[in-house]
């Protein structure tokens, strides 16, 4: 892939995120989504690649528009995977909430896990912490710890985030009982994640079941900035085991490493803010116009750049 697609895929995830925003607080989660499937998908297609997408808005008859499987593209330019969430936090833009962005990474074929749209079990770290298999199921205390003693001071300074969900509540006691602080978020654990791995953030470490097409577009971002995660696949019944074997899931109990879960070579991940995030500011829409801020990255250089970007809709449709 071309360096120049970098800059080409925040065109994607800008259009997707400045549809959404005129969906914010509107009460509509279906029309949020809706509005932004339809804008990556316009400017996805306007892009010189042959891609497929392998992480989408879920199977065909389930999904009209990038469903997983979709080719998108001219169908000129380089074979790549294409893992996207057009609207992460579809509930969060409807009630008006933050941390709502347009996501999408790329890759060469055959780079991303075909991840299902199930649960996965997830932990995530940032540079110089090791994690191993059993971490994802074990205790939080020797997580804790190991943070602790790699970053020093003490262990009620380590910050752990997690899910705001009923599912959750055994493992917040658990983290508790360790000393650590925590942040509880309502959605939105790629860039959870993502600031797990970030130097200037308050997180340490993003521990929890979410779902599993987030995991891999998580797992993309960390190849380019760096860190660890892990992810397990959580089945709740058989539909969604026959769901995972169509994509070539055979070991339903397999612990995936962050380089399984996408593989480190020629990633290149974009986000777009939808609303005012920690991460990322939101679109700020002013008459006949809108500001963008967004971010890039790209595994083969290390580059992450943050990009703002003014719109004029009386040059171009709103």
């Amino acid at each position: 892939m071309d360096r120049s697609l970098t800059l080409e895929i925040i065109r994607v995830t800008e259009a997707a995120a400045l549809a959404a925003s005129r969906q914010v607080g509107r009460g509509d989660e279906d029309e949020a989504d809706r509005a932004a499937v339809d804008a990556m998908r316009h400017t996805l297609n306007e892009l010189e690649i042959n891609g497929i997408v392998v992480i989408g808005e879920g199977e065909r008859d389930e999904a009209p528009m990038l469903y997983i499987g979709e080719q998108v593209g001219t169908g000129d330019g380089p074979e790549v995977d294409i893992a996207l969430d057009p609207l992460e936090g579809t509930s969060i833009t409807a009630c008006g909430g933050q941390n709502a962005m347009a996501v999408l990474a790329m890759a060469d074929k055959g780079s991303f896990l075909n991840a299902p749209d199930v649960y996965m079990k997830k932990i995530a770290v940032g540079k110089g912490i090791d994690l191993h298999t059993e971490d994802l199921n074990g205790p939080m205390q020797s997580i804790v710890d190991r943070i602790t003693k790699v970053k020093g001071g003490d262990v009620r300074d380590v910050m752990v985030c997690i899910l705001d969900r009923p599912r959750h509540e055994d493992l917040i006691a658990e983290v508790r009982a360790t000393g650590a602080r925590i942040t509880l978020i309502q959605d939105g654990d790629v860039s959870a994640v993502i600031s797990a791995a970030d130097p200037s953030s308050t997180i340490d470490v993003y521990v929890g079941i979410g779902g599993a097409p987030e995991g891999v577009l998580a797992a993309a971002a960390l190849q380019c900035i760096g860190g660890s995660m892990l992810g397990q696949l959580i089945f709740r019944n058989d539909g969604e085991r026959v769901r995972a074997a169509k994509v070539g899931i055979t070991d339903y109990d397999k612990i995936y490493t962050l380089n399984e879960l996408a593989k480190p070579n020629n990633v290149m991940f974009a986000a777009t803010g939808v609303t005012d995030g920690t991460m990322l500011p939101g679109v700020h829409r002013y008459p006949n116009g809108a500001t963008t801020h967004s971010i890039v990255m790209r595994s083969k250089s290390g580059t992450v750049r943050r990009i703002e970007a003014r719109h004029d809709f009386t040059r171009k449709p709103a």
